[in-house]
């Protein structure tokens, strides 16, 4: 039930967001397009290793992430070159018949502007230090850490238009991240 409600949201959204993402008559002076962006970080990885492959519950979640965004119209997938980045999006690439794109982590701002010259929808799949860089450059706000060895859910939906107004919704996927209370 709380799939079907997440999905409805997401579709609801795509649909409200489809006139700033269609293609229009862009102005002379524009360079930007308007962009829908799917942002997440890898789903859970072994430990060890400096490129480490997905767990068991990791390649669970990289299906879902597959069901859940089959309809999105996805155009662009971009991954950064690491075996837990690629493989979370592998499931949905393969589905849709969407190559991955490799970009550089350490290279955020050139994505982001390829992205906004670009258009389109993008499903940008990143790491729990890149996912929240990559919404700050693309909304100017920041959004709270990720946890690092715990938190695989987060599915950020993020609109810009080509003036570059912005809005970006949190969405959890998957098994659900329980943070553990303070004491």
């Amino acid at each position: 039930m709380k799939f079907l409600f997440v999905l409805t949201t997401i579709l609801i959204s795509i649909h409200l967001l489809a006139d700033s993402s269609a293609p229009k008559e862009e102005s002379r002076t524009s360079e930007y397009k308007s962009v829908v962006i799917f942002a997440l970080r890898h789903a859970e990885k072994a430990s060890g290793g400096v490129d480490p492959e997905l767990t068991e519950a990791g390649k669970e979640r990289a299906e879902a992430l597959a069901t859940m965004l089959r309809d999105a119209g996805i155009e662009f997938v971009h991954s950064s070159p690491y075996t837990r980045t690629q493989n979370t999006v592998l499931p949905y690439s393969k589905k849709s018949g969407v190559g991955i794109e490799e970009y550089d982590p350490r290279k955020l701002s050139s994505l982001v502007e390829k992205i906004r010259k670009t258009g389109g929808r993008h499903l940008v799949v990143g790491h729990s230090n890149t996912t929240p860089a990559l919404i700050k450059l693309l909304t100017g706000k920041g959004v709270d850490p990720i946890n690092e060895k715990k938190e695989f859910d987060r599915l950020y939906l993020v609109t810009v238009d080509k003036e570059g107004k912005s809005n970006c919704i949190l969405i959890r996927y998957g098994k659900p991240f329980t943070p553990m209370p303070h004491k």
